[in-house]
């Protein structure tokens, strides 16, 4: 397979066939994030991608997942992406499942009857980065999309069919703005009603603007005990009609993997007890990204 640069991709894609189509990020901009910091964004040509899918088609039998990379290759345009997963579908005929990242830009400018095709052909997950749902912390760490976009453009992937997982960034909007994080998030995830949620908490990459913003003193990083509160403050604002919500991240102190909505009143009780000392936080050597 041919890689260039860091290969990102979700946790729960951790077994996949990893398909690099793009390098890089288009947006590239939000404050907290080095995964591709100094790489220029590009398409791969199609030549390269389709010898990788014949490599898999070799040497990765045993794989019933395949996740596009890198950062948002639900921006390559319809017919490329098409191609793609036809040629997916030609030569892996017994993947499930494919998947990409889609940010609000890549997804805005695929039409819901492209989507709808995407999803015919095997693209069958977008995971979307919303981080938050308060305006302000959206456009103070560079997000590029407002709460009304992000909603709109999750209900877009949801009405195509497609499965939609969304991360949220516990601790992005300082100690000042914690709790509007945590409840405009809430309202956000239950606009769009995704069928996953993933919560990770905020950890500082050195070489980023936001680390800069720490070490100048002007952005604090909450303790364990107020991230613990935040996550709280997050679920009690979200309601989903039948989705997982999940903070069991290696950045996470607390894991927890509940079930909306029948699972919420538990989460929200296991924080409590860990809030009141009763059960043991991660270490903050064990943390990672």
């Amino acid at each position: 397979m041919h890689y260039e640069g860091n290969i990102i991709r979700p946790p729960s894609e951790a077994y996949s066939i990893l398909l690099q189509a793009t390098v890089g990020c288009s947006h590239n901009k939000c404050t907290f994030c080095g995964a591709y910091k100094g790489v220029r964004f590009k398409i791969k040509p199609d030549n390269i991608i389709m010898d990788d899918i014949a490599f898999a088609a070799k040497y990765c039998r045993n794989q019933d997942r395949v996740f596009i990379c890198d950062g948002d290759a639900l921006i390559i345009p319809q017919k490329r992406l098409l191609a793609i997963l036809k040629e997916i579908e030609r030569q892996l005929p017994w993947v499930k499942r494919v998947g990409v990242y889609g940010n609000t830009k890549g997804i805005s400018m695929k039409t819901e009857e492209e989507l709808a095709e995407l999803r015919a052909h095997g693209l069958k997950i977008v995971y979307m980065g919303l981080e938050s749902g308060d305006d302000y912390t959206l456009e103070k760490v560079r997000k590029g999309a407002d709460s009304k976009k992000m909603i709109a453009m999750g209900r877009k992937v949801r009405q195509a069919g497609m499965l939609l997982s969304i991360t949220v960034l516990l601790g992005l909007a300082g100690r000042e703005r914690s709790k509007v994080h945590a409840r405009r998030t809430g309202e956000v995830l239950s606009a769009i009603d995704p069928e996953y949620v993933g919560a990770l908490s905020l950890m500082l990459i050195p070489g980023t603007p936001l680390y800069a913003e720490y070490e100048a003193g002007r952005f604090p990083i909450l303790t364990p005990e107020e991230t613990l509160r935040e996550l709280r403050g997050m679920i009690s604002h979200t309601t989903l009609s039948n989705g997982l919500f999940h903070a069991n991240h290696a950045s996470n102190y607390l894991p927890i993997k509940a079930k909306f909505p029948e699972d919420k009143e538990q989460a929200l009780k296991l924080i409590d007890m860990a809030l009141a000392g009763e059960i043991s936080l991660r270490p903050e050597h064990m943390r990672a990204l």
